[in-house]
């Protein structure tokens, strides 16, 4: 697997990622455009079947748009396969391939660009920096939820991404260790400092892991700011309910 030129920004870091889709999930149209600077996570919410992990997919290359354009930096991407995007995704359920222990998992994306024992040396550094360097000969059964997200965090930022995409990350942990892994997941979020997307329907999530929030109802973005400023002034009854229900 070779991968595109990164697309850096004027100040040479990171690429920003820009979206302005059109695409169709069943019945659903779903029509958003939206800016992520790198540094600056955004998150997603909206109640179920709004499309929000639709957005997701198209990002990633794994859904074709109806119309529009996604764009990394100065580099258009929507025309491009998922393996030429530079995005890493942290799915809901991780994804892990099951029959790879942890250290082969991390090290999926240097595999399809050279040898095994390559490989896992790149691998490496990427166990240790998520405390999984004990856990490496594992396979994905023989892991806790939260170790399995670990897991699946090291693989998809092992593969160098300019974004990174993670799609309802705490909704398969106990409530028990939610609280603890969003602390965890912030501090890898802040530490990647790319361009960082984040579906959820938890708003402690959103506190937790974005500077702001994207609402999107029925397939159209009905409101975007941060917590405080959705709180203040809140556009739709869902977001009205969502902001003043307990969460977990």
């Amino acid at each position: 697997m070779s991968l595109e030129p990164r697309a850096s920004d004027a100040a040479g870091g990171r690429p920003g990622l820009q979206v302005d889709l059109a695409l169709s999930f069943g019945a659903t149209r779903i029509a958003a455009a939206f800016e992520v600077q790198p540094g600056c996570p955004l998150a997603i919410i909206g109640p179920n079947g709004a499309g929000k992990s639709s957005v997701l997919a198209a990002i990633a290359g794994l859904v074709p748009l109806d119309a529009g354009a996604i764009s990394i930096g100065s580099r258009r991407v929507d025309a491009l396969p998922p393996e030429h995007r530079r995005v890493g995704v942290v799915f809901q359920d991780y994804v892990l391939f099951p029959h790879l222990n942890v250290r082969d998992n991390v090290a999926f994306a240097a595999r399809m660009r050279g040898s095994r024992a390559a490989a896992r040396v790149a691998a490496q550094p990427w166990l240790e920096r998520y405390d999984l360097v004990s856990l490496a000969d594992r396979l994905p059964s023989e892991l806790s939820g939260g170790q399995r997200q670990r897991a699946a965090l090291a693989r998809a930022l092992a593969a160098d991404p300019d974004v990174l995409l993670l799609d309802e990350p705490m909704s398969a942990l106990d409530v028990e260790v939610r609280a603890e892994m969003r602390t965890e997941l912030a501090i890898h979020v802040r530490d990647f400092g790319g361009a960082t997307v984040l579906v959820t329907h938890s708003p402690a999530d959103a506190a937790r892991l974005a500077d702001s929030v994207l609402v999107l109802e029925a397939g159209r973005v009905t409101q975007r700011g941060t917590l405080d400023e959705l709180r203040a002034d809140p556009a739709t009854p869902y977001v009205r309910r969502l902001l003043a229900a307990s969460d977990d």
